[in-house]
């Protein structure tokens, strides 16, 4: 695998990973990527002292969070961290694993990820050099701000981490990233997979006519905006949005419910449309929004959503692609993905295990990061590569 990344400074503290238990697929990827490309990287000094354990089969950490009979646990690492840069992987939103209370199964939530994440931090007892949290889905970022007597829990998860010692944090497509005031003098990359999105997109479809007179992106409500704004400038075509209206007589799931989605924009008969939004709830916002851009004669209807989470199934998606509602939905694996979701005709995955591994190997060579978050040039090159060919090709820094 052919590495141009052009490291030149030499890592100070060695690098480990830790992934938990809800982030292994993830976390195994990305220690592939980092095993190959420091195995095949040139230079001189790499039998040096400095570089010593800067190759090696494997750079995550042996870790787990064992629990005792009544639910409580622990979190236990089994080697050295001295000096080390710790990278440590969860995704709180798998809902896959379970832990047993009094012989009954339990199904992991997100704040038991959390805790977990927690008691790993606090075995490594403030010895490693740094420790950076990959948190692909922030933590309670959908209570980031306060409209009566509410608690702020993402601001006060974010204080509690830099509390125990957390230098960075990353994490992808958050909910509002102006959280990140809670800590102005810590770390905090929130990163937008547009890059992803596109490849996945070009990859899959091959007849795609990318210009004004032939696409358009929408954003599903005012919040999405920005998203959709960025993705329409480097397709260099329009954009539409949906507002919410809601009725706030009802308080429904903690949310009042929408009455209706209203359309600002250009036309979009015989369009292709992407909708484009941080997550895919339960999928009834992103759906009704599509069978509008249907109504009003819209062509193919694209979904790009960071987090897929399908909490109400996905016979609905079924439903809506077997009406031709909708051609594709498109999320990320930085979050779990069930095989059935794998399986589907109408799904693509954006693999970003290549991306984060990227961003851990420049950030423990302290280099760094900025030409990696700007994405501009390379989605340019590859829409420029796919008018030419109506595909594109793998090639490292994806």
């Amino acid at each position: 695998m052919p590495d141009d990344s052009k490291l030149e400074t030499i890592p100070v503290g060695r690098l480990g990973i830790i992934t938990l238990e809800s982030c292994t697929e993830l976390g195994n990827k990305v220690d592939n990527y980092l095993v190959k490309w420091r195995a095949a990287r040139q230079n001189e000094h790499k039998s040096t002292i400095a570089f010593h354990g800067y190759e090696r089969d494997s750079y995550l950490i042996d870790s787990s969070c064992p629990r005792f009979g009544s639910g409580e646990a622990k979190g236990v690492i089994r080697e050295s961290v001295r000096g080390t840069d710790l990278y440590i992987l969860v995704d709180v939103l798998n809902h896959s694993l379970e832990y047993t209370i009094c012989g009954k199964p339990s199904p992991m939530s997100p704040d038991d990820h959390y805790q977990d994440l927690k008691r790993v931090i606090a075995a490594s007892t403030g010895k490693s050099r740094k420790i950076t949290v990959i948190m692909p889905f922030l933590y309670e970022s959908r209570q980031h701000k306060r409209s009566a007597r509410e608690s702020l829990d993402c601001a006060l998860m974010l204080q509690e981490l830099t509390g125990l010692g957390v230098d960075n944090i990353i994490t992808f497509d958050a909910h509002d990233p102006r959280v990140q005031n809670a800590i102005p003098l810590h770390g905090f990359e929130n990163i937008r997979p547009t890059y992803q999105f596109v490849k996945s997109l070009l990859r899959s479809t091959p007849d795609l006519e990318i210009d004004k007179d032939h696409m358009m992106v929408i954003s599903p409500d005012e919040g999405a905006m920005h998203r959709a704004i960025y993705l329409a400038n480097m397709l260099g075509v329009d954009v539409g949005m949906f507002y919410k209206r809601r009725d706030y007589t009802k308080v429904i799931n903690g949310r009042n419910p929408i009455v209706a989605h209203e359309f600002l924009g250009d036309s979009v008969d015989g369009k292709d449309v992407i909708i484009i939004d941080d997550m895919i709830s339960s999928g009834e916002s992103m759906l009704d929004v599509a069978r509008q851009l249907k109504d009003r004669k819209a062509n193919r209807v694209f979904c790009m959503s960071t987090f897929g989470l399908f909490t109400s199934g996905l016979e609905v998606f079924d439903r809506c692609y077997q009406d031709g509602i909708i051609q594709k939905v498109i999320t990320t694996n930085l979050t779990y993905q069930t095989p059935e979701l794998l399986s589907r005709e109408w799904y693509a995955s954006a693999d970003l295990s290549k991306y984060v591994a990227l961003l851990i190997d420049h950030l423990n060579h302290d280099a760094s990061i900025s030409d990696i978050l700007d994405q501009t040039e390379r989605i340019q090159k590859r829409i420029q590569e796919y008018k030419i060919s109506h595909t594109i090709a793998e090639n490292y820094g994806d």
